[in-house]
């Protein structure tokens, strides 16, 4: 117990202070990048403060990893130059039992952080992107034209050569519904259509119907469309900007439109990998530590650093291949997590003891 609380002596002041400056220093850099952009807009000092505010969640996002990446690494280069792990290995206590509450912190703080991103980070900088893009004159919109969509599993095509979001109407529709072997069953025309809550409304309808015959014409239509009208919107989602279970009902919107969907589900197992970066980071350092007694702070910065681009690269490069269809999306998220933590362990089993 007295090992314990003495290791968190040493790290916890190191870990809060390099979250606070990691932090600053991106809440400085946001500021600095979008600065002469407010000038320009005659924004008020008020409402940048609260724009910066709202961006705090998301820098202690991206500084968490560092941080504890660099307050782990410090600590135990430390107590190691300082030839005090020495004495605690001479008493009989390894690195990874001396280190193991170091471990056990960093895997809490990783489920905790999947957490923070879900349900803080997400929300709030959201909240900052929309009052940013209001501050700098960058409305959005969700009309869309030259609309074309796969419903139903490619059973029922939607076109329309405009979509108005405000009103949920649709202009000059055209619905291809197709036969349960694709083939053509009829083609239904509209001058517009509009929702009603329930189901769309069509605007003088006329129906071609194709059979043995060929197609034939008919006024009307029976066809009873319950598409919702999030399907025709204009959006770009980002899975990383949005929640766990509003991607999950982006994706489901995807697979059921017919739309590639790889990447969305790559970004989507993500949001479960990335957080663990925080356990890989602890798990690294423990691996690293004593390699070098001299010049202790730069060398843990370094290291630091240099682990974070590493596995930033990694997973990046698997992302891709998942995106592309060459491994699946939960392998292109998951892998990096995987080969980290064995190269941790490897590097723990011939560290200095």
């Amino acid at each position: 117990m007295t090992l314990l609380r003495y290791l968190l002596k040493r790290f916890v002041p190191v870990f809060i202070g390099a979250l606070v400056f990691f932090c600053f220093i991106l809440l400085l850099v946001d500021l600095l990048t979008n600065l002469w952009q407010y000038i320009l807009e005659g924004a008020g000092l008020k409402r940048i403060a609260h724009i910066s505010l709202l961006y705090v969640p998301k820098a202690l996002s991206y500084s968490i990893p560092l941080a504890v990446l660099f307050a782990a690494a410090f600590t135990l280069s430390a107590l190691y130059a300082n030839n005090e792990l020495t004495v605690i290995f001479a008493s009989g206590v390894s690195l990874l039992r001396f280190s193991l509450p170091l471990l056990i912190f960093s895997f809490a703080l990783s489920i905790g952080f999947f957490f923070f991103e879900d349900n803080v980070v997400v929300p709030y900088y959201r909240k900052k992107t929309d009052l940013q893009k209001v501050t700098l004159n960058r409305p959005v919109s969700y009309d869309n034209d030259r609309v074309v969509v796969l419903a139903e599993g490619g059973s029922v095509v939607y076109r329309a050569d405009y979509y108005d979001d405000t009103q949920k109407r649709l202009y000059s529709p055209m619905i291809v519904v197709r036969a349960q072997d694709k083939t053509l069953d009829r083609i239904i025309c509209a001058q517009s259509a509009w929702w009603d809550g329930e189901k769309w409304a069509l605007t003088e309808p006329y129906t071609y119907i194709h059979d043995e015959n060929g197609l034939s014409f008919t006024e009307g239509s029976d066809f009873v469309s319950t598409e919702i009208p999030d399907t025709f919107k204009n959006i770009a989602l980002s899975v990383e900007e949005i929640g766990t279970a509003q991607a999950r009902e982006y994706i489901a919107k995807l697979k059921r439109t017919g739309i590639p969907h790889a990447e969305e589900s790559s970004l989507y197992h993500k949001k479960f990998a990335f957080p663990f970066i925080v356990f890989i980071a602890v798990f690294l350092s423990v691996g690293l530590a004593g390699k070098s007694r001299k010049n202790v702070l730069m060398i843990s910065l370094v290291s630091c650093v240099s682990a974070a681009v590493l596995f930033y690269i990694t997973q990046m490069v698997t992302m891709l291949l998942a995106q592309f269809g060459y491994i699946s999306p939960f392998a292109g998220a998951w892998f990096p997590v995987f080969l980290f933590t064995a190269v941790s362990a490897v590097l723990l089993r011939f560290a200095r003891t």
